[in-house]
């Protein structure tokens, strides 16, 4: 019986796409800090800049669903040697 044999499928991103991604996220979370850190320091209310406050408000939301997705989204990828290692340390 013979067998079919497909391509191997295109991987879910490029590298560059992956790249560019990530890029997005570490900038959206310097924005946030920045915005915070400038709060902090009294440079600004954030009554008086009320669209950045909210502009970066729905930054941090879109930042927390990608970090709570990302973390619960790849245990399936963990090498479970390592975990039942670190498991076994008490870590």
């Amino acid at each position: 019986m013979a067998s079919l044999h497909l391509p191997h499928p295109p991987p879910r991103m490029s590298a560059v796409a992956e790249t560019v991604r990530e890029a997005f996220w570490v900038i959206a979370l310097g924005v946030i800090g920045c915005y915070a850190f400038f709060v902090a320091l009294g440079a600004f209310a954030p009554g008086d800049v009320a669209g950045v406050s909210i502009a970066v408000g729905v930054l941090l939301v879109l930042w927390l669903v990608h970090a709570w997705a990302r973390g619960h989204g790849r245990a399936d990828e963990r090498d479970r040697r390592l975990t039942a290692a670190r498991e076994r340390r008490g870590f």
